[in-house]
This record gives C-alpha cells, structure tokens and sequence, in this order.
C-alpha cells in the first residue's frame, strides 16, 4: 500500500467541496480510460453534504452520469424507503437530482433476510466486476474506482464493527452481520473488496471522533478493536479527508 494521503480541511463545507472535486476527476479519469466510472457511497451525515455538492454546479454537469455504476460499502437492513437507508439518503441529495439510468444503481436489496441480501448483493458485483472478461482470465476481482467511506466513534467503519467476524473476511466480498450493541442486522462490503479498490477516501468531521481517530491514525495496529485500521489497499490510494475539529489530536 502506498503511504496514505492525509488532509485536513477547515470545515465540513470545504471538505466536502474536496471529496466532490476527487470524485469528478476519478470519474473523468476512469470514463476516458474505460468507458464507466465504479464508485461505492457511503452512509452518514458529512457523506450526505458531499452529495449535495455533487448534484450542483460546477460538479453536476462535468460527470457523464450515463456512465457512472453506483454502488454501496454497507446497508441496514431495512427496506430501500425507510429513513435509515443509506440507499434513500444517497438517492434523496444525489441521484433522484440528476439524469442516471436505473440500471446504474446497484442497491444492496435489504429488504430481503440479512443473509440472502449479501449472497444477491455478491453475485451483482461479481457479474459487474466479471464483465468483459473472458474465463482463461481468472476470477473477478472487485476493483472498484472508487469507495467512500466514513468512520463512527467506535472506530467502524461501513459495517465492520469491533470484534466481529467480518474483519476476519478472506474470500467472502459481502457478509450479512449482526451488530450486538445496535441490535440489529447489517449488510457490509468485507475487507476483500475495500482493499482491491484503485482508490478509497474516509471522510470523517467532528470534535467527537478526534480520540478514536488519533487511535486509529497514530495508535497500534489493532483492527479487530479499531476497525477503520483494517482499510489498507494492497495497490491502491488511501486518503483521508478530516475536519480541522476531528484532527486536533492527529500529527499530520
């Protein structure tokens, strides 16, 4: 992995700006090289304004949207309409505003039992990963162009909580996982897939996650207690994009 790219930015408005800025000149990079641009969203509230931001101007109209495949790095489970969909969060400030086929959105279909979501949720990404090769050519591998992340004060990040199995993941791409503390199934991109990634960048605000980010940061390699750790693309970049608040305790 190359050495991670650290930046910190005064405010959650111009790290979003930022995070907006990366993803049109990958999707631009990747539209040319390619002819489609892969991204993962990620749930929560600084994710949130980076998709506002993209749904404007200036970013809207410098992304082809006809070419861009979105997918997403976990879920709750619960049907795409609630209010806790990471799926209808991402579609209410992003996607419903600009002009993306739906055959684009790649959803992870929770409205079905934990397990049979990820089993489907797998075979849609080793169809779209697998396609255009040929069978001498091996399996798929799910390089995404892009996958955002955030990361929770516990140290989490998509739904890799502490202590779960999941981070224990070697061939599985997407695991059904119960997390004990918020009583609740989740379904979740595994390592496998967040370490294949050409690119992937946290995107973390607030004074409330400056302890545990020092800890991930700067502290021991601890995954199974910090799991935001575990995120090292074996070719890929690594980048974080932090309010200058939730790096206060972080040496950059």
């Amino acid at each position: 992995m190359r050495h991670p790219s650290i930046q910190v930015h005064p405010d959650t408005e111009s790290l979003a700006r930022v995070a907006a800025e990366q993803f049109v000149a990958l999707a631009q990079e990747a539209i040319t090289r390619r002819g489609r641009f892969s991204v993962a969203l990620a749930g929560g509230s600084t994710p949130r304004r980076t998709y506002e931001r993209l749904s404007d101007e200036p970013f809207a109209s410098q992304v082809d949207w006809t070419r861009v495949h979105v997918f997403w790095g976990d879920e709750r489970c619960v049907p795409p309409d609630h209010p806790e969909s990471n799926y209808r969060m991402a579609r209410e400030t992003l996607l419903d505003r600009l002009t993306i086929p739906a055959s684009n959105l790649h959803r992870i279909p929770c409205e079905q039992a934990p397990e049979q979501a990820a089993a489907a949720y797998e075979a849609t990404l080793r169809a779209f990963f697998a396609e255009g090769k040929t069978p001498s050519e091996g399996a798929p591998i799910p390089r995404f162009d892009l996958i955002l992340l955030g990361m929770g004060e516990d140290g989490h990040t998509a739904s890799l909580f502490p202590g779960t199995a999941a981070l224990h993941e070697e061939e599985r791409w997407v695991v059904a996982t119960y997390v004990e503390k918020l009583g609740a199934w989740r379904v979740t991109l595994t390592p496998v897939v967040l370490n294949a990634a050409a690119y992937v960048t946290f995107l973390v605000a607030g004074k409330h996650k400056a302890q545990r980010l020092r800890e991930v940061l700067m502290g021991p390699y601890q995954p199974d207690r910090l799991p935001a750790q575990i995120v090292r693309p074996h070719r890929g970049h690594l980048t974080w994009l932090l309010s200058v608040e939730a790096a206060r305790l972080v040496q950059v």
